[in-house]
């Protein structure tokens, strides 16, 4: 194989089109940072570092797709790996620039993202029962969204954030409870019956898409509202 794209092919397709649009975040991001103020330039920094790390990572997977047809496992979970708990770390940003948060709190979080990640890699690459991997990883999602919604992250957010933190932290918990449903979706309808790869990579670019870069905007958006308002 040549590495060429063949036209036809809308899974590989997908696999530029978001490279192409992972840098283009990550530079946005960036250049964005100037316009925040205080904490909000970490939180702008991160989401920079999950779109620039996603962005290596699909030039790898789309070569992959591209010579071999074949699923770019490895390379998917070391980059959710990486920007997941990156992803919660943002989370413990926004409650840290508010209030004081105990460290127990930022490590259940990312504690239960690598569990989630970890189960179901270990379901893909056949080590664990499939559907028992699958189990491990839904509960593991659950308690993030259990703890942003009624636990501790959310009771902090509630009593002690800003107008602009709250915007923030209830859209991130929206991203991470509707936009992250689309991974069990993929891993479901890659691995139900016959399984198809084309399915699984398209619905887990589709939300790699989704989720890192619109996480990313939902910051930016609270960074420079929040700037302009301490600014004003």
């Amino acid at each position: 194989m040549d590495g060429q794209l063949n036209p036809s092919d809308f899974v590989g397709m997908s696999f530029w089109i978001i490279s192409a649009a992972m840098v283009a975040a990550t530079f946005f991001f960036w250049v964005e940072r100037d316009r925040a103020v205080g904490k909000w330039k970490t939180s702008l920094t991160v989401a920079a570092m999950v779109t620039g790390i996603a962005a290596i990572h699909y030039f790898y997977m789309r070569g992959v797709w591209a010579d071999t047809g074949t699923s770019p496992l490895v390379f998917r979970y070391v980059d959710w790996l990486l920007t997941v708990p990156l992803q919660i770390v943002e989370f413990y940003l926004i409650l840290a620039a508010i209030a004081v948060v105990g460290a127990s709190l930022f490590w259940r979080l990312m504690i239960a993202s690598v569990v989630m990640l970890v189960a179901g890699y270990l379901g893909e690459v056949g080590t664990f029962n499939v559907w028992g991997a699958f189990v491990v990883g839904m509960a593991a999602w659950i308690y993030i969204i259990y703890e942003i919604f009624i636990g501790e992250a959310s009771k902090i957010n509630a009593e002690s954030g800003t107008e602009a933190s709250k915007t923030c932290f209830n859209a991130l918990r929206l991203i991470v409870t509707v936009g992250w449903a689309i991974y069990p979706l993929g891993y479901v309808l890659g691995y139900a019956g016959a399984g198809s790869p084309e399915a699984l990579n398209i619905i887990y670019n589709l939300a790699d898409f989704l989720n890192k870069i619109a996480f990313g905007v939902v910051i930016w958006a609270a960074a420079t509202s929040s700037s302009a308002t301490e600014t004003a």
